[in-house]
């Protein structure tokens, strides 16, 4: 009995792991609508490169690669999580304004490369090598070189 019991408990441990990280390229159009408004709103002039759905156990993701470089992550409703500009700025309106009034007060002359968030924080990467950590209420609680 306990040898079938492990085999079926290895059986169910094999088919996660077959499940997990299962990536799917898709269309543009696929993408849930909010992650095709944004495209169409910031990067409209950039050429897709590539999009794919990212399956993990319990989550969906979407990838937006552009054949200058820049890449976008969007969660399974289609807010962007990550907007990563290669060789351009992220666009300004993407930025939360207090964001965007920091940077300017305290790094003048740097441009945001590109900017994570999460269900806690948010992070930027800055042109000059910095890379700042804010809260949800904005305020800075890391900053690293």
């Amino acid at each position: 009995m306990k040898k079938v019991f492990l085999f079926l408990v290895c059986l169910f441990a094999l088919q996660t792991v077959v499940m997990a990280d299962d990536d799917k390229p898709i269309q543009v159009n696929q993408l849930p609508q909010p992650a095709q408004t944004f495209i169409k709103q910031y990067f409209s002039a950039a050429k897709v490169a590539m999009a794919k759905m990212e399956t993990d156990l319990f989550d969906k993701s979407y990838d937006v690669i552009f054949t200058n470089g820049d890449k976008l992550e969007f969660d399974k409703r289609g807010a962007w999580t990550e907007v990563n500009c290669k060789y351009s700025s992220v666009p300004g309106n993407v930025i939360p304004a207090q964001i965007q009034k920091y940077v300017s007060t305290n790094y003048p002359d740097a441009k945001v490369l590109r900017i994570e968030k999460d269900k806690k924080d948010y992070e930027i990467k800055l042109s000059n090598g910095w890379e700042i950590k804010f809260d949800l209420k904005f305020n800075v609680i890391d900053i690293d070189n």
